[in-house]
Protein backbone atom coordinates (compact mmCIF):
# COMPACT_ATOMS: atom_id res chain seq x y z
CA UNK A 1 0.00 0.00 0.00
CA UNK A 2 1.31 3.78 -0.89
CA UNK A 3 2.19 6.14 1.47
CA UNK A 4 1.38 9.56 1.64
CA UNK A 5 3.06 12.25 4.21
CA UNK A 6 0.81 15.60 5.54
CA UNK A 7 3.14 17.90 7.31
CA UNK A 8 1.13 20.19 9.45
CA UNK A 9 2.28 23.60 11.08
CA UNK A 10 0.45 22.93 14.73
CA UNK A 11 -0.19 20.33 16.77
CA UNK A 12 -3.92 21.08 16.30
CA UNK A 13 -4.13 20.42 12.78
CA UNK A 14 -2.12 17.36 13.47
CA UNK A 15 -4.15 15.86 15.95
CA UNK A 16 -7.41 16.71 13.99
CA UNK A 17 -5.95 15.11 10.72
CA UNK A 18 -5.86 11.99 13.13
CA UNK A 19 -9.45 12.28 14.37
CA UNK A 20 -10.71 12.18 10.82
CA UNK A 21 -8.58 9.66 9.14
CA UNK A 22 -8.53 6.10 10.29
CA UNK A 23 -5.57 5.24 8.40
CA UNK A 24 -3.58 7.58 9.49
CA UNK A 25 -0.44 7.17 11.92
CA UNK A 26 1.77 10.36 13.62
CA UNK A 27 5.32 10.46 13.05
CA UNK A 28 7.89 11.33 15.08
CA UNK A 29 11.50 10.05 15.39
CA UNK A 30 10.61 6.84 13.28
CA UNK A 31 11.71 4.19 15.36
CA UNK A 32 8.89 2.62 16.19
CA UNK A 33 6.65 3.89 13.19
CA UNK A 34 8.66 3.03 10.25
CA UNK A 35 9.48 -0.42 11.71
CA UNK A 36 6.31 -1.19 11.22
CA UNK A 37 6.58 0.40 7.31
CA UNK A 38 9.75 -2.40 6.59
CA UNK A 39 7.79 -4.88 8.19
CA UNK A 40 4.85 -4.69 5.70
CA UNK A 41 2.01 -3.25 8.10
CA UNK A 42 -0.55 -1.87 5.95
CA UNK A 43 -2.87 -0.86 8.41
CA UNK A 44 -2.03 2.82 8.01
CA UNK A 45 -1.23 5.13 4.58
CA UNK A 46 -1.09 8.38 5.82
CA UNK A 47 1.73 9.55 8.12
CA UNK A 48 1.15 13.23 10.02
CA UNK A 49 4.30 14.83 10.67
CA UNK A 50 4.09 18.91 12.45
CA UNK A 51 6.31 21.77 12.61
CA UNK A 52 4.57 22.92 15.99
CA UNK A 53 7.82 24.02 17.87
CA UNK A 54 6.10 22.98 21.34
CA UNK A 55 6.30 19.51 20.17
CA UNK A 56 10.37 19.65 20.54
CA UNK A 57 10.44 22.01 23.28
CA UNK A 58 11.90 21.70 27.24
CA UNK A 59 10.98 23.71 30.00
CA UNK A 60 13.67 22.55 32.56
CA UNK A 61 13.51 25.55 34.85
CA UNK A 62 11.82 25.39 38.38
CA UNK A 63 10.09 22.75 40.05
CA UNK A 64 7.60 22.11 37.39
CA UNK A 65 9.41 20.06 34.23
CA UNK A 66 7.49 19.79 30.54
CA UNK A 67 9.47 17.50 27.81
CA UNK A 68 7.34 18.20 24.70
CA UNK A 69 6.57 14.89 22.83
CA UNK A 70 9.01 15.13 19.64
CA UNK A 71 12.36 15.36 22.38
CA UNK A 72 14.70 13.27 21.67
CA UNK A 73 16.73 11.26 24.26
CA UNK A 74 20.08 12.56 22.64
CA UNK A 75 18.51 16.19 24.17
CA UNK A 76 17.84 14.83 27.15
CA UNK A 77 21.50 13.06 27.52
CA UNK A 78 22.63 16.62 26.49
CA UNK A 79 20.95 18.76 29.18
CA UNK A 80 22.57 19.30 32.57
CA UNK A 81 19.88 20.04 34.51
CA UNK A 82 18.03 16.69 33.42
CA UNK A 83 21.18 14.82 34.71
CA UNK A 84 18.60 12.52 37.12
CA UNK A 85 17.04 10.94 33.65
CA UNK A 86 20.17 10.10 31.79
CA UNK A 87 20.39 6.42 32.96
CA UNK A 88 16.83 5.70 31.61
CA UNK A 89 18.10 8.17 28.43
CA UNK A 90 21.00 6.19 27.97
CA UNK A 91 18.87 2.75 27.86
CA UNK A 92 17.35 3.74 24.86
CA UNK A 93 19.04 1.74 22.12
CA UNK A 94 22.77 2.96 20.69
CA UNK A 95 23.59 6.75 19.39
CA UNK A 96 21.88 6.69 16.45
CA UNK A 97 18.24 5.00 17.87
CA UNK A 98 19.12 7.82 20.82
CA UNK A 99 19.02 10.94 18.29
CA UNK A 100 15.68 9.89 17.10
CA UNK A 101 14.54 8.14 19.69
CA UNK A 102 11.58 10.37 21.20
CA UNK A 103 9.56 11.27 24.49
CA UNK A 104 6.61 10.82 23.03
CA UNK A 105 7.28 7.46 20.93
CA UNK A 106 8.98 5.51 23.88
CA UNK A 107 4.99 5.79 25.52
CA UNK A 108 3.61 4.00 22.68
CA UNK A 109 6.78 1.08 23.02
CA UNK A 110 5.74 -2.71 24.07
CA UNK A 111 7.29 -5.30 25.65
CA UNK A 112 10.07 -5.66 25.99
CA UNK A 113 10.79 -1.82 25.41
CA UNK A 114 9.56 1.29 27.24
CA UNK A 115 11.97 1.82 29.95
CA UNK A 116 12.01 5.71 29.36
CA UNK A 117 8.41 5.56 30.03
CA UNK A 118 8.64 3.81 33.36
CA UNK A 119 11.06 6.52 34.33
CA UNK A 120 8.25 9.00 33.86
CA UNK A 121 6.01 6.97 35.76
CA UNK A 122 7.75 6.89 38.79
CA UNK A 123 8.34 10.34 38.61
CA UNK A 124 4.13 10.92 38.80
CA UNK A 125 4.18 12.36 35.20
CA UNK A 126 0.96 13.35 33.25
CA UNK A 127 0.52 13.36 29.58
CA UNK A 128 -0.78 16.19 27.80
CA UNK A 129 -2.84 15.15 24.17
CA UNK A 130 -3.92 17.01 21.73
CA UNK A 131 -6.58 16.08 20.15
CA UNK A 132 -9.44 16.92 17.51
CA UNK A 133 -11.53 18.70 20.89
CA UNK A 134 -8.60 20.59 22.35
CA UNK A 135 -6.15 19.77 24.67
CA UNK A 136 -6.03 18.06 27.91
CA UNK A 137 -4.24 16.24 30.34
CA UNK A 138 -4.20 13.07 32.22
CA UNK A 139 -2.03 10.89 34.44
CA UNK A 140 0.82 9.01 32.95
CA UNK A 141 -1.08 5.61 34.55
CA UNK A 142 -4.21 6.04 33.09
CA UNK A 143 -2.93 6.78 29.76
CA UNK A 144 -0.43 3.63 29.83
CA UNK A 145 -3.80 1.58 30.72
CA UNK A 146 -5.52 3.06 27.84
CA UNK A 147 -3.32 2.91 25.18
CA UNK A 148 -3.84 -0.03 23.11
CA UNK A 149 -7.91 1.94 22.93
CA UNK A 150 -6.24 4.58 21.65
CA UNK A 151 -3.48 4.13 18.85
CA UNK A 152 -3.70 7.25 17.23
CA UNK A 153 -3.75 9.52 20.45
CA UNK A 154 -1.12 12.12 19.79
CA UNK A 155 0.77 12.90 22.62
CA UNK A 156 2.17 16.53 22.99
CA UNK A 157 4.34 16.68 25.99
CA UNK A 158 4.68 14.52 29.45
CA UNK A 159 4.93 16.73 32.80
CA UNK A 160 6.27 16.48 35.80
CA UNK A 161 7.60 17.79 39.43
CA UNK A 162 11.56 18.01 39.42
CA UNK A 163 12.80 15.94 42.53
CA UNK A 164 13.60 17.91 45.07
CA UNK A 165 16.78 15.48 45.19
CA UNK A 166 18.51 14.10 42.67
CA UNK A 167 19.41 11.45 44.19
CA UNK A 168 15.94 10.12 45.50
CA UNK A 169 15.42 8.89 41.68
CA UNK A 170 17.14 5.93 40.73
CA UNK A 171 16.34 3.66 37.90
CA UNK A 172 17.86 0.17 36.73
CA UNK A 173 17.76 -1.85 33.64
CA UNK A 174 18.60 -5.60 33.43
CA UNK A 175 19.48 -7.07 30.26
CA UNK A 176 21.23 -9.85 28.32
CA UNK A 177 23.01 -7.77 25.60
CA UNK A 178 24.79 -4.57 27.32
CA UNK A 179 25.02 -1.58 26.40
CA UNK A 180 21.68 -1.72 24.64
CA UNK A 181 19.82 -4.96 24.67
CA UNK A 182 16.25 -5.04 25.31
CA UNK A 183 15.26 -5.10 28.88
CA UNK A 184 14.67 -8.56 30.76
CA UNK A 185 13.42 -5.93 33.14
CA UNK A 186 13.52 -2.03 34.42
CA UNK A 187 12.59 -0.59 37.67
CA UNK A 188 12.44 3.35 38.05
CA UNK A 189 12.23 4.37 41.74
CA UNK A 190 11.60 7.91 43.54
CA UNK A 191 12.28 7.46 47.28
CA UNK A 192 12.42 10.88 49.02
CA UNK A 193 13.22 11.02 52.78
CA UNK A 194 11.95 13.04 55.64
CA UNK A 195 14.15 12.27 58.87
CA UNK A 196 15.73 9.45 57.12
CA UNK A 197 12.54 7.57 56.36
CA UNK A 198 11.23 6.94 52.87
CA UNK A 199 7.67 9.58 52.17
CA UNK A 200 5.42 9.40 49.05
CA UNK A 201 7.39 6.13 47.43
CA UNK A 202 6.99 5.75 44.02
CA UNK A 203 8.01 2.31 42.35
CA UNK A 204 7.14 1.64 38.42
CA UNK A 205 8.24 -1.42 36.44
CA UNK A 206 9.44 -2.23 32.64
CA UNK A 207 8.98 -5.93 31.16
CA UNK A 208 6.72 -7.04 34.13
CA UNK A 209 3.36 -6.32 32.49
CA UNK A 210 2.66 -5.82 29.01
CA UNK A 211 3.01 -1.76 29.70
CA UNK A 212 5.28 -0.17 32.28
CA UNK A 213 2.84 -0.99 35.85
CA UNK A 214 3.44 0.54 39.15
CA UNK A 215 5.07 -1.30 42.27
CA UNK A 216 1.90 -0.38 44.53
CA UNK A 217 2.98 -3.42 46.65
CA UNK A 218 6.07 -2.24 47.10
CA UNK A 219 5.54 1.48 47.24
CA UNK A 220 3.00 0.41 50.29
CA UNK A 221 5.72 -1.66 52.17
CA UNK A 222 8.70 1.11 52.04
CA UNK A 223 6.81 3.51 53.02
CA UNK A 224 8.07 5.34 56.60
CA UNK A 225 10.66 2.91 56.27
CA UNK A 226 14.89 3.47 56.07
CA UNK A 227 16.56 2.87 53.31
CA UNK A 228 18.45 0.06 54.81
CA UNK A 229 18.52 -3.77 54.75
CA UNK A 230 16.27 -3.97 57.51
CA UNK A 231 14.10 -1.29 56.36
CA UNK A 232 13.07 -2.30 52.54
CA UNK A 233 12.76 -6.27 53.56
CA UNK A 234 8.89 -5.78 53.52
CA UNK A 235 9.19 -4.12 50.35
CA UNK A 236 11.52 -6.48 48.40
CA UNK A 237 9.32 -9.31 49.98
CA UNK A 238 6.51 -8.34 47.55
CA UNK A 239 8.29 -7.51 45.07
CA UNK A 240 6.79 -9.49 42.24
CA UNK A 241 3.12 -8.75 43.93
CA UNK A 242 0.85 -6.94 41.05
CA UNK A 243 3.33 -7.92 37.80
CA UNK A 244 1.99 -10.10 35.50
CA UNK A 245 5.62 -10.51 33.43
CA UNK A 246 5.41 -12.06 29.81
CA UNK A 247 7.78 -15.05 28.64
CA UNK A 248 9.59 -14.26 25.91
CA UNK A 249 13.19 -14.44 23.88
CA UNK A 250 14.74 -12.97 26.46
CA UNK A 251 13.40 -14.53 29.77
CA UNK A 252 10.47 -16.47 31.27
CA UNK A 253 7.42 -14.97 33.38
CA UNK A 254 9.13 -17.35 35.83
CA UNK A 255 12.16 -16.01 35.80
CA UNK A 256 11.22 -12.67 35.70
CA UNK A 257 9.35 -13.08 39.01
CA UNK A 258 12.30 -14.88 40.29
CA UNK A 259 14.61 -12.03 40.00
CA UNK A 260 12.68 -8.85 40.14
CA UNK A 261 13.22 -8.74 44.34
CA UNK A 262 16.95 -9.12 43.67
CA UNK A 263 17.34 -6.10 41.55
CA UNK A 264 14.89 -4.33 43.15
CA UNK A 265 16.80 -4.55 46.68
CA UNK A 266 20.10 -3.50 44.73
CA UNK A 267 18.61 -0.57 43.58
CA UNK A 268 17.22 0.97 46.79
CA UNK A 269 20.48 -0.07 48.50
CA UNK A 270 22.44 1.67 45.28
CA UNK A 271 24.14 -1.79 44.79
CA UNK A 272 23.94 -1.20 40.97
Amino acid sequence: MPLSVRTTETLAEAAALLATERAARFLAGGTLLMRAVNEGDVSFSLLVRTRDPNFVRMRTAGGRIELGAGVTMARILAARELAFLHAPARAIGGPAVRSMATVGGNLFAEHPYGDFAAALLALDARVQLATGFGPREIPLEEFLRGRDRHPRALVSAVVFERPSDPAAFRFHKMTRTRPKGAAVLSIAAHLPLSGGRITGARVAYGAMGKTPIRARAVERALEGRPLSPEGIAPAVAVAAEGTDPPTDSLASAWYRRRVIGVVLRRLLLGEG
